[in-house]
């Protein structure tokens, strides 16, 4: 299984970070890739709650994440399945030292696809793209973060 994380600190309080993570109606603004919202249980983002969501045209395509774990202020878990790719997301919050929220956004995969070179193409050229796409996703979270923050 591939890892990939990243962290940043961002100007909310650790519950107003993970209401902010967790407002499915706020993603088109800070998660990368996302195009719109499929189907989405009425119950997210509580264990078991399930989001279907379509990617833009050159992205992911279908995606589905499903609540594992939901900790106000500290954690949350989606099990995620999309075409290429199985695996877990995991979002960790704590409070930074100089104020705000330290994130770590991390994600565990397995390729579903890919043949006999899937190992290669995964280190070489996959497991940095999904590292870039954590970052963006990350950049624009704390941009979201600020701008709430402000309110």
């Amino acid at each position: 299984m591939a890892r990939v994380q990243r962290a940043r600190v961002v100007d909310v309080a650790p519950d107003a970070a993970f209401e902010l993570w967790t407002d499915v109606r706020r993603w088109a603004t800070f998660v990368d890739g996302f195009g719109h919202v499929e189907r989405l249980d009425s119950e997210w983002p509580a264990v078991g709650a399930k989001l279907v969501w379509r990617s833009v045209p050159s992205g992911r395509g279908l995606v589905t994440e499903k609540v594992t774990a939901s900790e106000p202020g500290a954690r949350f878990v989606t099990a995620v399945l999309e075409d290429r790719l199985a695996g877990t997301q995991t979002v960790e919050l704590a409070p930074a030292e100089e104020g705000g929220t330290s994130i770590a956004l991390a994600l565990d995969y397995e390729l579903t696809k890919g043949g006999p070179l899937a190992a290669l193409t995964d280190a070489i050229f996959i497991r940095r793209a999904q590292g870039d796409a954590l970052a963006r996703t990350l950049r624009r979270f704390a941009t979201e973060a600020a701008e709430q923050a402000a309110l």
